[in-house]
């Protein structure tokens, strides 16, 4: 049977803003396995190809980087925001041309 209507909160389960004990053990985890392997890591990822290379950065950047909002509109009435949201199809780009963007993201530190 559920609650009464009105009441909320569970008064058998976790107190609210009780940190989820997997979640925290499981990122703990990853965390200590990334920085244990940051070497391997780093040669994996500089024997990919140019586009898979491109493709896990264009992956990784949003969780550096906030993504933008595109501004649209007439300005002389009202600014209409539109968050963008299609991911760029990479596969149209030959591979000497997304090589060149790699070394040009490298010589930046972004990539």
């Amino acid at each position: 049977m559920g609650q009464p209507k009105g009441k909320t909160g569970n008064p058998k389960g976790r107190p609210k803003g009780t940190p989820n004990k997997v979640t925290s053990t499981l990122k703990e985890w990853i965390t200590k396995l990334i920085n244990g392997n940051r070497k391997q890591i780093e040669r994996d990822f500089k024997q990919l190809s140019a586009r898979d290379r491109l493709l896990i950065v264009e992956r990784l950047l949003p969780y550096v980087i906030p993504k933008q909002q595109a501004i649209t509109g007439d300005f002389q009435n009202e600014v209409k925001v539109s968050t963008q949201s299609k991911q760029p199809d990479l596969s149209a780009i030959p591979d000497d041309e997304l090589e060149t963007i790699l070394d040009i993201l490298t010589r930046h530190n972004i990539g």
